[in-house]
């Protein structure tokens, strides 16, 4: 039987906020769930914590013999701009050794997971409620020019005077994860319209 088996970044180390953002991410990608599973495929995302662990496993079942029953996909966050491929940014970066050959498994979260969270503005405004400053946030088309560090001053400054508080990233990034719009998400940064498109021609190809 084949089937998507997803490591990310992410999740921490308890168990429950791992099971969080894995509900989370599943929400965000439930288009291609629905086509994986209408296949009869099964699917599976796992959040392992730090970026190392998720490349370790991701690497792992790369490297075996199980490799021919899974579409096995890593999904970190890129950690700057993004020059290149996917594959060639994370050798440069993090020193990992990724065969071309495996270029279409590679995806990034340019330049971080919350990169995606603040593209789709208005989700954010409804489940921040009052006091939550849009204005703070980059009006840029291409989010992925942002950096992380201007990302989460943007979200902090947005989220301050709200009722739920600052930006959480345990508390808050696995319930936005399921609330906001992917097609928004997907036309403001171009890595995470790769990983739509780049499933979906998985699924569609087989």
């Amino acid at each position: 039987m084949s089937g998507i088996l997803i490591y990310m970044e992410g999740g921490g180390q308890r168990t429950d906020t791992k099971a969080d953002l894995r509900r989370g991410m599943d929400e965000f990608l439930q288009t291609i769930k629905n086509m994986v599973r209408e296949r009869n495929w099964y699917w599976r995302l796992v959040p392992c914590g730090g970026r190392e662990e998720a490349f370790s496993k991701f690497d792992k079942v790369l490297s075996s013999q199980s490799k021919k029953h899974h579409i096995v996909i890593l999904l970190v966050d890129s950690e700057g701009q993004v020059n290149g491929e996917p594959y060639e940014h994370l050798k440069n970066r993090d020193g990992w050794n990724i065969d071309r050959e495996y270029c279409d498994r590679i995806h990034l979260m340019a330049q971080t997971m919350e990169t995606w969270i603040v593209a789709d503005q208005e989700t954010l405004s409804k489940f921040y409620g009052s006091g939550f400053a849009r204005n703070a946030l980059s009006q840029k088309h291409n989010l992925e020019e942002v950096s992380k560090v201007e990302v989460a001053k943007s979200l902090n400054l947005a989220t301050q005077k709200t009722r739920k508080g600052r930006y959480h990233k345990i508390k808050h990034a696995s319930k936005l994860l399921g609330k906001i719009q992917p097609e928004i998400v997907r036309n403001k940064c171009p890595h995470c319209k790769r990983l739509f498109t780049v499933l979906e021609n998985i699924v569609l190809d087989r």
